[in-house]
């Protein structure tokens, strides 16, 4: 009889049944990792699936077992390294549990964010880790409890929602690090920040749609409060043309007469801006300039001079969220936690007394 030709993508269980002559039951107990067969027949089962090149039907095993293990990865801005490191984490620990991970960049816009986690619970994604763009339009997080949809969020929080979250201690280490610039003798600062302001009060109080800058914003207010600087003295630079880009708020910073001497950066791509604008108009670092950014990237080692920053544990905090999501997927019922992490600052040679 002339043997059927067939493609790995059209090899079915039945197949891998006839090739390795045992019943398709028990080939589907093989192949699934359900029920028992001798270890005889379990090795001549995948012997002949790796001969025939099977490849499970995810979404047959999904309809059969209620699992598609795969994760769904929601973050803001995939060229970010901090996300990059993040999301290594995230797939390690995927990986060794057995799940994939499908990952969607928001690019800091709650609409595509919204779009993202529509299409991937739409995929059957057995649960999902998001960094909310914002703390206000969270509806379709909402959502996601109707739907059971295991959710982590990770390094904004949303106290609104109870769920699994894991942050830094993004206020405590933005006063502290605004203590530093303090103490060295700095009364002009600012913090810099790319996310745009939602909308503020009568009062001038700030609404940050990120729950992580606007912890730290707190923080460095708080600081400056406490070290008698007015608040007309500390700045708050936000990007305020989102189309242009953050580089015009920078410019505008930079070029007024009493420009700031010290500066606070919300993240290390935000500091990388202020660094080369710094350059382009032959203002010293860190005699003219001082300057602290959050976020250890690499840039930050080598440069002249290298730049102090709060390092910020985020493989452990992709570690958590990834652990955290998996053992919800795997029945766990505990109430939601909140998991901070400690920040630490890493000094080097970008913060000088004023001249």
């Amino acid at each position: 009889m002339e043997k059927k030709n067939l493609h790995s993508s059209s090899v079915t269980v039945a197949d891998v049944a006839r090739h390795a002559n045992v019943s398709k039951s028990t080939a589907a107990r093989v192949l699934g990792g359900y029920g028992v067969t001798s270890e005889k027949v379990r090795e001549r089962v995948q012997a002949s699936a790796k001969a025939l090149k099977y490849r499970p039907n995810e979404l047959a095993r999904s309809m059969t077992t209620g699992k598609s293990k795969t994760i769904g990865v929601v973050v803001g801005d995939i060229e970010n390294s901090f996300f990059g490191i993040a999301v290594r984490s995230i797939t390690d620990v995927a990986n060794a549990h057995g799940f994939n991970v499908i990952l969607a960049n928001s690019d800091e816009n709650f609409d595509v964010e919204r779009e993202a986690v529509n299409v991937l619970v739409g995929k059957q994604v057995d649960g999902l880790i998001v960094t909310p763009a914002s703390r206000y339009e969270i509806g379709h997080l909402e959502n996601l409890k109707s739907e059971n949809c295991k959710v982590v969020l990770f390094d904004r929080e949303i106290p609104s929602l109870d769920m699994d979250t894991v942050v830094s201690d993004d206020q405590e280490a933005a006063a502290a690090v605004t203590k530093q610039l303090l103490d060295a003798g700095h009364c002009r600062l600012a913090f810099v920040t790319a996310t745009e302001e939602k909308d503020s009060d009568a009062d001038g109080a700030l609404h940050i749609p990120t729950s992580s800058v606007g912890r730290r914003i707190e923080g460095f207010l708080t600081a400056c409060n406490e070290g008698g600087i007015a608040r007309e003295d500390s700045l708050i630079v936000l990007n305020s043309d989102p189309k242009a880009g953050l580089g015009v708020s920078i410019s505008k910073m930079l070029d007024q007469p009493n420009r700031p001497t010290a500066i606070l950066a919300s993240d290390s791509h935000v500091a990388l801006e202020i660094f080369k604008q710094a350059q382009e108009r032959n203002i010293e670092m860190p005699s003219q300039l001082s300057l602290i950014a959050f976020h250890n990237a690499d840039w930050t080692e080598v440069t002249r001079p290298a730049i102090t920053v709060v390092d910020q544990p985020v493989a452990q905090m992709g570690r958590w969220s990834a652990e955290q999501l998996i053992k919800r997927i795997e029945g766990c019922t505990e109430p939601a936690l909140r998991h901070v992490m400690k920040m630490k600052v890493i000094n080097r040679q970008s913060v000088v007394p004023p001249a």
